[in-house]
């Protein structure tokens, strides 16, 4: 009996397929696999002292910034916590530090780059620690859906709003188009200026801070936004479809708060009788609308603040966030809940473990520079303008 070979198939990875496996990078991209240098074990029981160690030995040419959803053993070195926006603008802040160490992601990083002085080095200890959310508009597929605007005959009317969680090249490509950024804080604001400048916008890259801000905030109609799909052809949508919508919005989302669903919502007010549920912006339009509060990180963290003893809150956003002001506001009295029974971290985010700071942390203080991060400077001029326009915001 003979056995049949099979036949050797001449096939190469995409470089999509390279890039989850973990063996390639995308420089255009939030994502990236490499780091190199050697990690200390996660198991090393003297972690924590060789941080405070590195840290005490580079003294104030380190500034260390902790994003809200960062794990607590890396927040323990954090010179200041915020979110994104906030972060980005300390370190702009403190221009004496030459090394800004960004616990957070890759866009994050960007915006710190962009805003210091050109003296100092932004570091992510973790360059795969990138943004899922950011990662749905590459420059590739917002160029051409500007060319489905444009045959469509409604180019000139738009004006693109990026949030914040976007790569510096969409930051670029809205403050070279007229746009502004915005914030989870500050969207209506920015929203309402968009709509001085033109009749429409195009929302990047966050479909339902988009959706909720239009429809909850501003009184808009759910018919008055169209959803564009890059995965289609002309968006998924026809040009009459652009020509009728105000809102175009990106289809992207935030893989933590896109979880949260409405039967979420009512699964926990059977639960936790007289529950006040809380959510971010970028949760799902429903999710929203059955919300009892809606803000963003900070909002979050101010309304528990305020809150009054014995009162009890379902928060919908990341779960480290969530776990830390359960903890801060025990003591007060006040019971605070995952708003979903399925615990969801920011897996990115997560990736900023302490074997990535302390490694991090004791190569700058032997003076070695690792994983900076650097936009250059066209990209840089035109996201700083675009960012200069949320600035001026009244």
């Amino acid at each position: 009996m003979t056995t049949a070979q099979t036949p050797q198939l001449d096939v190469q990875p995409s470089p999509l397929a390279l890039l989850l496996l973990g063996r390639g990078a995308d420089p255009r991209s939030e994502r990236g696999v490499e780091c190199p240098g050697d990690l200390p074990e996660p198991s090393d029981p003297d972690l924590v002292a060789r941080a405070r160690a590195a840290k005490e030995k580079l003294g104030s040419k380190v500034f260390v910034l902790g994003h809200h959803y960062q794990r607590d053993e890396v927040i323990q070195f954090a010179d200041v916590t915020g979110d994104s926006f906030k972060l980005a603008r300390d370190a702009a802040a403190r221009p004496d530090a030459e090394y800004i160490v960004f616990c957070g992601v890759h866009f994050m990083a960007e915006s710190a780059d962009i805003l210091t002085t050109d003296d100092q080095k932004v570091v992510l200890p973790d360059l795969a620690a990138g943004c899922s959310m950011a990662d749905m508009a590459t420059a590739e597929q917002v160029a051409e859906c500007w060319d489905v605007l444009t045959d469509a005959g409604v180019a000139e009317q738009v004006v693109p709003v990026s949030y914040m969680n976007s790569s510096a090249d969409i930051k670029a490509f809205t403050g070279k188009h007229g746009g502004t950024i915005c914030t989870s804080s500050n969207a209506e604001r920015a929203l309402e200026w968009a709509f001085q400048q033109g009749e429409k916008v195009l929302f990047l890259p966050d479909q339902h801070l988009g959706r909720n801000t239009a429809v909850r905030d501003m009184g808009m109609s759910l018919a008055d936004c169209v959803l564009y799909n890059p995965h289609k052809p002309n968006g998924g949508l026809t040009a009459e479809q652009l020509r009728d919508a105000k809102m175009i919005l990106w289809r992207g989302h935030c893989s933590v708060h896109g979880r949260f669903s409405l039967e979420s919502v009512e699964d926990v007010r059977e639960r936790v009788p007289g529950v006040n549920v809380l959510v971010h912006p970028e949760c799902r339009h429903e999710v929203v609308a059955a919300a009892d509060y809606v803000g963003s990180t900070e909002y979050i963290i101010k309304t528990l603040e305020a809150a009054p003893a014995g009162s009890k809150w379902a928060i919908g956003t990341e779960l480290n966030l969530v776990r830390r002001l359960a903890n801060r506001f025990a003591p007060e009295g006040k019971e605070i809940v995952f708003l979903d029974k399925t615990v969801c971290f920011c897996s990115t985010m997560n990736r900023i473990d302490l074997p990535h700071l302390v490694w991090t942390l004791e190569s700058l203080a032997e003076g070695t520079l690792v994983n900076r991060i650097e936009v250059d400077p066209e990209t840089e001029a035109f996201a700083k303008l675009a960012l200069e326009r949320m600035l001026a915001l009244p």
